[in-house]
């Protein structure tokens, strides 16, 4: 009983890898993102943000990067459903495209509230 809810839950984290394999493979903005992912971080070392700055921006990163596979899941059912260009098939895809444009631009906002004051106050102390 133990042993088969065990191999269940290997098999879980095995399903989810290969879907981050493939959302890496097969999807060229996962390089954007981890490029910022990346930027980000070394802003955070840099910078030294605080330990609630660092869950905020850890969390929206995820959320990004999250909207991003639910997106590329989204199209590839839709794909499945019909390769034909139906206007429902293309809205669903452009619904889910924006999803991860608006996660986008909530994280460049929420990175410039938190960077920008850090940045400002290396240019101009006591700020």
């Amino acid at each position: 009983m133990i042993s088969n809810f065990l191999k269940k839950k290997a098999n879980s984290f095995k399903y989810a890898f290969s879907g981050l394999k493939d959302l890496w493979i097969h999807e060229s903005n996962t390089r954007i993102h981890l490029l910022f992912t990346v930027l980000v971080a070394i802003m955070c070392l840099w910078l030294k943000v605080d330990s609630g700055e660092l869950c905020v921006l850890v969390l929206i990163i995820g959320a990004v990067w999250s909207a991003e596979a639910m997106n590329s899941a989204l199209e590839r059912v839709v794909d499945l459903v019909t390769l034909e260009k139906k206007p429902l098939a293309k809205a669903a895809k452009d619904l889910a495209a924006g999803s991860v444009l608006i996660m986008a631009i909530a994280s460049v906002v929420i990175g410039l509230v938190i960077f920008l004051p850090k940045i400002a106050a290396l240019f101009v102390p006591n700020l």
